[in-house]
C-alpha cells in the first residue's frame, strides 16, 4: 500500500499576507542598505584606498555571487528549520562578520597589507551570511505575492529602497568629499542598519514548508535539467549578471585610478546609480506585467550594451567627463533594473507556489556561481595586460568594447518569454 502524497501547506490568508507584504518592504529598506554598502562601490573604494590589485578587486566583487553556493546545504535545511529563522541566523552571522569594517582607524595601524586581508576576509563572511539568509527570502515571498501583481510588488519594493540607499550614500558622498579616506563611519552606519533588519525580518509570516522528507539537491538540479525554459532563461540572465558584475567594479577601478577622480566624485555616480533605478523601478514593474518580459530583455539589454561603449569616451578628468559618467551610471542601473523586474517575473512564473525553494535556490546557485568566476577572470586578464603596457587606459578601453559585444547579445536566449512565461 503506498503513502498518501504529502498535502500542500495551506496557502496564507489575505490579511497575512497583506502584512507579510508589509514587513517585506520595510525590513529590505534597511537590509539592503546594509548588503549595498558592504558589498558594492564601497568596498571597491575601500579597497583602492588600501592599495589593492586588480585580482583582489575582482575577487572581492566575487564574494557575494560565489558563495551563493552556500545556499545548497541550506536547501537542504528547508524541510526540518523554519525559514525565518534561516534567515534570522544568516543575518545575524552576516552583522557579525562586518564588525571589523567597524575599526578600520585602529586596523589600519597594521600596516595596509594586513588590513586588506582583514578587510576581504570580513567581506566574505558578510557575504557568506548574507547569502544564507537570502536561500530562504524569495521563497518567503513567493507566498505573499498575487501572481498577476509580480512586477508591481517588486517595482513598489525595490523602489523603496533605492530611495533609503539614495539618502545613505547622499550622506556618504558629502562625508568622504569632508574627509577623504575616512570610511569607517559609512560602514558604521551601514552596519546600524543591518541591525536593524534583525527584529523586522522576526517578525515575518512565512508558509511552511517543513517536511519529514529532505529537499534533495539533485532533485533540484533535475529540475532544471528536465525544463527547457529554465535553461534558456538562466542561460541568459547568467550571461547578463556576468557582464554587470565585471563592468561596474573595473569602470570604477578606471576612473578612480586611472583618470583621477575623488572619492567623493564615484559616491555622486553610485547616487546617480541609485536613483536611475528609482525613478525607473515601478514603471518597469507595471510595463512588465502589461507586455511580458521578451522585449524588456531585448532592450535593456541594446541599451546597456551602449551605455558600455560610452566607457571608451571617458579620458580625462573634467566636468563634461564626469557628465558622462553620472548619465552612464543613471541610464545604466535605470536598464538593469528593467532587466531585474523581467527576470523576477520569468522566475516567478516558472515556480510553483505551494514548494519554490527548490526552483528559486538552485536558479541562483547556479547564476550566481558563474557570475561569481567574472569580475575574478576579469581582475586577472586585466593585471595581466596592464603589466605589459604603458598605456594603461587602453586596456581598460578594449575591455569594455569586449564586454558590450558580449551584452548586445546576452537577450536572444531570453527571446519568448510571454507575460505566462509559455
Amino acid at each position: 500500500m503506498t503513502a498518501p502524497a504529502p498535502t500542500a501547506p495551506p496557502p496564507l490568508d489575505t490579511a497575512t499576507r497583506t502584512r507579510g507584504r508589509r514587513l517585506a518592504i520595510t525590513s529590505h529598506a534597511s537590509g539592503m542598505t546594509y548588503w549595498t554598502a558592504y558589498t558594492d562601490h564601497l568596498p571597491t573604494l575601500l579597497l583602492i584606498f588600501l592599495g589593492a590589485s586588480e585580482f583582489q578587486i575582482g575577487l572581492q566583487a566575487a564574494f557575494l555571487p560565489g558563495l551563493q553556493l552556500l545556499q545548497l546545504p541550506t536547501l537542504r535545511r528547508i524541510a526540518t528549520i523554519r525559514k525565518r529563522s534561516i534567515l534570522l541566523f544568516g543575518q545575524l552571522a552576516s552583522v557579525i562578520g562586518g564588525l571589523p569594517l567597524l575599526f578600520l582607524d585602529p586596523l589600519m595601524d597594521y600596516g595596509e597589507q594586513t588590513a586588506r586581508i582583514v578587510v576581504l576576509l570580513s567581506f566574505a563572511v558578510v557575504s557568506a551570511g548574507l547569502n544564507i539568509g537570502n536561500a530562504v527570502w524569495f521563497p518567503m515571498l513567493r507566498a505573499y505575492i498575487d501572481s498577476d501583481r509580480v512586477g508591481q510588488f517588486f517595482g513598489t519594493i525595490r523602489s523603496v529602497w533605492h530611495f533609503t540607499l539614495i539618502l545613505y550614500f547622499i550622506t556618504a558622498q558629502w562625508w568622504l568629499a569632508e574627509h577623504p579616506g575616512d570610511f569607517a563611519p559609512l560602514f558604521i552606519g551601514a552596519w546600524c542598519f543591518g541591525v536593524l533588519r534583525i527584529p523586522l525580518i522576526a517578525r515575518l509570516p512565512e508558509r511552511s514548508e517543513l517536511s519529514q522528507d529532505k529537499i534533495r539537491v539533485r532533485e533540484a538540479f533535475a529540475l532544471v535539467r528536465h525544463n527547457e525554459q529554465l535553461q534558456r532563461y538562466l542561460f541568459g540572465v547568467t550571461l547578463c549578471a556576468a557582464i554587470r558584475t565585471s563592468t561596474i567594479p573595473f569602470a570604477v577601478v578606471m576612473l578612480r585610478r586611472e583618470i583621477g577622480f575623488s572619492s567623493g566624485d564615484i559616491l555622486l555616480t553610485t547616487l546617480a546609480f541609485y536613483a536611475g533605478a528609482l525613478v525607473s523601478l515601478y514603471l518597469w514593474g507595471a510595463i512588465s506585467d502589461r507586455i511580458g518580459s521578451a522585449p524588456i530583455f531585448r532592450w535593456t539589454s541594446l541599451g546597456m550594451a551602449a551605455l558600455i561603449l560610452l566607457l571608451v569616451s571617458i579620458d580625462s578628468n573634467d566636468a563634461q567627463s564626469l557628465g558622462l559618467i553620472l548619465v552612464f551610471f543613471f541610464a545604466f542601473n535605470a536598464l538593469t533594473a528593467g532587466f531585474g523586474v523581467a527576470d523576477t517575473q520569468v522566475l516567478f512564473q516558472l515556480t510553483p507556489v505551494d514548494t519554490p525553494a527548490r526552483t528559486l535556490v538552485i536558479c541562483g546557485v547556479i547564476t550566481n556561481g558563474f557570475r561569481a568566476l567574472a569580475p575574478v577572470v576579469a581582475g586577472l586578464a586585466l593585471e595581466v595586460a596592464l603589466g605589459r603596457t604603458d598605456d594603461r587606459l587602453s586596456v581598460y578601453h578594449a575591455f569594455f568594447v569586449a564586454m558590450a559585444l558580449l551584452q548586445a547579445v546576452a537577450f536572444l536566449p531570453l527571446r519568448g518569454f510571454t507575460r505566462t512565461a509559455s
